[in-house]
Parts: structure tokens; C-alpha cells; sequence
């Protein structure tokens, strides 16, 4: 039995339903329905839950009469807990030209320093409807779509050799059909968001926008001028391709890139990371990196070892001396690989032009 979509995200959408006279049984969210008051009156709403939506006072009481749920706005808040869609860049970084200590980005982390300690259960509360309200969303987004994550640090800097691989390797995989999904960060999560921007243009646009962004190498000092520098080349370059940024608040001296299509933003970090981790179907690819990405290695390598997620998905650790002999993980995950299914789903190689073909022969 096909369960039927229940959810209600745009205004377009609540039109729709609500033309056929009913809201029964529906979950609207964050919907503006203000001007919806003739429509909300005239409908039935029984069973129906409102989250987050602006209503007029008699359209609200009518609809509690009715047996609906509603769960108002929530006043002075720098995001909205009951979200039904993912972010976009151009929603965070809203008023960027004014600093970003003016964006919806910044002003959401201030939240959260604010409120992460003191212990008031409404806060936390309100951290935990808008994260599931986001994995929500994350899901539909990603629904039916072979989704392979991109791990890498954040400190990789913008014009090296390194950067422009991350973003070769982004591209090579949006082109090949599969959906990039990052940390959702600097470094060469941005690289690999960048690559699958990129990958509806020319071969020669890369080189072009690295060098606008080899401007601004880094989000330190100026994290303004570090997304200015990305929105002048999503400006140069309009029609870009899509891919997912996971990022986290929890991490709030690292801005989101402006290159991911869609950012499902979170709060707690735990549930940011095995999230990206168990929606990437199609594989990881593991950059050079530090103790973050290592996490990442492991945390990926522990369902695949009890098959407790299905048949392992694969694994791509890139360069072998950094895996071997700097941070020798490798090692350690051909060790518990040994004899179990995922054996045949790791691999180490030395540069990123060899992952799509890799990857290819795993799936």
C-alpha cells in the first residue's frame, strides 16, 4: 500500500488540496496562510496539524474547533523550527552585502551560543523540531536520487592543487549522474559543492571561477569577502548543477558554502554527520583530512563492518600517503575489512581522477 503525501510545503501545494475542499488529515507546514482565511474557513480541517503557520485569529480558532493541531509561529527567532524545505545559499546568506554578521546564517549561530548552555528545556526543544524538520525534507530531496559524500577538511585553501582536484572530482561525479553530498563547509567540501555547480558548463568555467575565488582564499579573516567571492562566480556562472551541503551551527566559525544547490543545515552535529554518512547510497570518497575526516572514516566503516545499514556501500580513500603513512587509516580499515562483505567495497587510490571508475566498478 502506497502511503499517500500528507505534507503541505508551499502555498502552491495548500492551494491545490485545499480546491478539493479538504485539509483532513493533512501537515502543513510553515505556510503563510494569512490570506488563506476564506479557504481555511470554508475547508475541513479535522485531524489536520498546522506547524508554523500565520493564520488569521478567526481562522485559527475555527480550525482548533475543528480538531486541528496547531502549532503557532514562533516569535524573535532567527530561523524557523517547522521548516519544510532545505535551505538555500541565497536564504543564509540573505543581506551578506551588509556583513555577514548580518545574515540569517550568523544570526542562527548567535542563537545557538546563546542558548546551547543555559538549560531551558524550550530552546533545546526548538533545536530538535527544526533538525528533524530538516532530515524531513533532506529525505524528499534526496528521494530516489544514487548520492555519493565527498569528505575532506575544511582547511584545504582556496587556488591550490588540492582545491582543484576536490572540484574536478565533484564535477566528474554530477556528470557521471550521481548527486554530490558534502560537510557542507569550506575547504574541500566547498571544492567538490564547486565542481558539481560547475558541471552544466564548459570544462574551461572551472579555471575561471578559481581564479575569482583565489581572491579569497580562505573564510579567515573575512567570511564576507569569502562568500562575496562565491556568489561573484554563481553570478558569472547562473545555471549551475545541483548537490547537498550537510552543515552544522554546532561548528559556527565554519560558514556554509555558497556552491551547494540545497544545505540541510543542523544544530547537533551527531545528527548531522551519521545522517550524511547513511544517505550516501552510492559510496564515500574520503579526501586528505585530519582527525574530523578520520571520525568520518570510522563512523562510515561500523555499519558496512555489521551490515546493519544493508549491503556495504563503498568506501574510496584518496592518497595513499597520506592514508598510509601520515594518518595511516587505511591500514586499520583493510584490517577490519578482512573476510567480511565490505572487503570487496574498499578502496585506496592515489588521485582523485581515479574515483569515478572506481566507484563504477563497486556499484
Amino acid at each position: 500500500m502506497v502511503t499517500p503525501d500528507i505534507e503541505i510545503e508551499t502555498l502552491a501545494e495548500f492551494d491545490q488540496v485545499v480546491a478539493r475542499g479538504s485539509l483532513s488529515g493533512y501537515r502543513i507546514q510553515s505556510v503563510n496562510l494569512l490570506e488563506r482565511t476564506f479557504a481555511l474557513l470554508s475547508a475541513d480541517t479535522s485531524t489536520a496539524v498546522f506547524l508554523g503557520c500565520a493564520m488569521e485569529p478567526d481562522a485559527a480558532a475555527k480550525v482548533r474547533a475543528d480538531g486541528a493541531l496547531v502549532f503557532p509561529p514562533v516569535p524573535d527567532l532567527p530561523f524557523d523550527p517547522y521548516r519544510g524545505l532545505l535551505y538555500t545559499p541565497e536564504e543564509l546568506f540573505t543581506g551578506l552585502p551588509d556583513g555577514y554578521e548580518a545574515t540569517p546564517d550568523a544570526e542562527a549561530y548567535a542563537w545557538f551560543q546563546e542558548t546551547k548552555s543555559d538549560g531551558d528545556v524550550f530552546s533545546s526543544m526548538l533545536r530538535s523540531v527544526h533538525d528533524d524538520a530538516i532530515s524531513d525534507a533532506l529525505d524528499e530531496h534526496l528521494a530516489g536520487r544514487r548520492v555519493v559524500g565527498v569528505m575532506g577538511g575544511h582547511a584545504m585553501a582556496r587556488g591550490g592543487t588540492r582545491y582543484r582536484g576536490a572540484a574536478e572530482l565533484g564535477r566528474a561525479l554530477t556528470r557521471s549522474g550521481l548527486t554530490v553530498a558534502t560537510g557542507g563547509g569550506p575547504g574541500a567540501m566547498e571544492a567538490a559543492n564547486l565542481g558539481a555547480y560547475l558541471a552544466p558548463a564548459p570544462d574551461e568555467a572551472l579555471a575561471e571561477a578559481l581564479e575569482v575565488l583565489a581572491k579569497a582564499p580562505s573564510f579567515a579573516p573575512s567570511v564576507s569577502e569569502w562568500a562575496g567571492a562565491a556568489f561573484a562566480v554563481r553570478e558569472r556562472f547562473p545555471s549551475g548543477g545541483d548537490s547537498v551541503g550537510i552543515p552544522t551551527w554546532f561548528y559556527g566559525h565554519e560558514p556554509p558554502n555558497a556552491f551547494a544547490g540545497h544545505i540541510a543545515k543542523y544544530f547537533a552535529n551527531a545528527t548531522r554527520e551519521d545522517g550524511l554518512l547513511a544517505r550516501s547510497n552510492a559510496g564515500v570518497v574520503f579526501l586528505p583530512g585530519a582527525a574530523g575526516t578520520v571520525q568520518e572514516i570510522f563512523d562510515n566503516a561500523t555499519p558496512n563492518y555489521y551490515e546493519s545499514r544493508g549491503e556495504p556501500a563503498p568506501m574510496v580513500l584518496v592518497g595513499r600517503t597520506h592514508w598510509t603513512e601520515h594518518l595511516p587509516a587505511w591500514p586499520l580499515l583493510q584490517a577490519l575489512a578482512r573476510g567480511r562483505a565490505m572487503e570487496s567495497r574498499i578502496a585506496l587510490v592515489d588521485s582523485v581522477d581515479e574515483v569515478p571508475d572506481v566507484l563504477a566498478s563497486m556499484s
